[in-house]
């Protein structure tokens, strides 16, 4: 009874301090996984990032429940990022924590491909996921990619037109996405027609990757999940603090997006609807964007559109260029033309 609550206060911890924060690296002595069912073998790619080993543990519990419907990590890559020191540092210490978990390591994506079924790319880096998510399609396994999905709009791009030409189901979210309150609203639940939302969230800078692409991204999504998609402009004011970005979508509703850079941080918002307003959050983990991928494992549908997460990235690369551009204005059909 006690090793089942400390499972879970270890869980609630993760659950509070996920994302792509550093987790502790405290174990718990767990059982090693059942052998996986056919067809439900799971791989990472990447284990330089906190979800990997949030990711197993959820999954390889003895005390999965059948939302999770058997899928088990059975193989692992570690090698993420070459440079992203962040990143880099924690490869070793990931790769003991899902080793405990039962799971096997591999020296590359190729062997990795031959032992499972369905693949989490979790590199934290996306410069390096068009050429991994290249490989998978090759291997016509369903893939979700984490966060960022690409380190550009054109190798976003890039990743959904191979995608298609292979034959390969894919898709990419932010557990934020998934939050109960979101989905509420975005379903009409709580306030009736969005008519607009304010979000935030903590948005680190790292210099390999357009700003808001890194962190950014989590309260973009949530944003665009309460919206919808139909964002056409946007501006932004930037300082070292903070960023701030105004999106004027086709039907002339505003959304705003707030990264956080100093101070308390978290992740939040509001919408504002016909009926009412109400909040966005708490973050409640990763329990739920799980739930969606192994409904994706199995149906090969995903839960979000390709042309929905284009726009998201879109969206955030207008806003790198009203950046450049000292505040001005920008489409985010200019910079989809780019590319």
């Amino acid at each position: 009874m006690n090793q089942l609550l400390n499972r879970r206060k270890f869980l609630g911890v993760t659950a509070t301090t996920g994302l792509s924060l550093s987790l502790s690296h405290t174990l718990f002595s767990m059982p090693e996984p059942a052998p996986s069912a056919e067809g439900k073998r799971v791989g990472i790619i990447g284990l330089d990032t906190s979800h990997s080993t949030a990711f197993t543990k959820e999954l390889n519990s003895p005390t999965a429940g059948p939302e999770l419907d058997g899928y088990r990590v059975v193989a692992a890559y570690p090698k993420g990022s070459n440079d992203i020191e962040s990143s880099v540092s924690r490869v070793a210490g990931y790769t003991e924590e899902v080793k405990k978990l039962g799971v096997e390591i591999v020296g590359s994506i190729d062997e990795l491909l031959r032992k499972v079924d369905v693949v989490l790319l979790e590199t934290n880096d996306g410069r390096l996921h068009l050429e991994q998510a290249l490989k998978v399609f090759k291997a016509g396994k369903r893939v979700f990619i984490d966060k960022p999905i690409a380190a550009s709009l054109a190798d976003t791009k890039a990743i959904f037109e191979a995608a298609k030409k292979a034959g390969v189901p894919v898709f990419s979210a932010s557990s934020l996405r998934y939050m109960t309150s979101a989905q509420d609203i975005a379903q009409g639940k709580t306030v009736g027609k969005v008519l607009g939302a304010d979000t935030y969230s903590p948005s680190p800078i790292e210099k390999t990757h357009p700003d808001l692409f890194w962190y950014g991204i989590h309260g973009v999504e949530t944003l665009f999940t309460v919206m919808g998609p139909g964002c056409k402009q946007v501006s932004r004011t930037h300082t070292k603090d903070a960023d701030v970005v105004v999106g004027i979508w086709n039907d002339d509703r505003i959304g705003t997006f707030r990264g956080i850079r100093s101070g308390k941080t978290g992740y939040g918002g509001t919408a504002y609807g016909e009926k009412g307003i109400a909040p966005l959050g708490p973050y409640e983990g990763y329990k739920a964007l799980l739930v969606q991928i192994v409904t994706f494992f199995n149906t090969g549908k995903p839960p979000v559109s390709a042309a929905e997460t284009l726009e998201i990235f879109a969206f955030m690369e207008a806003a790198e260029e009203s950046k450049r551009q000292g505040g001005a204005t920008v489409t985010l059909e200019s910079v989809l033309r780019k590319v």
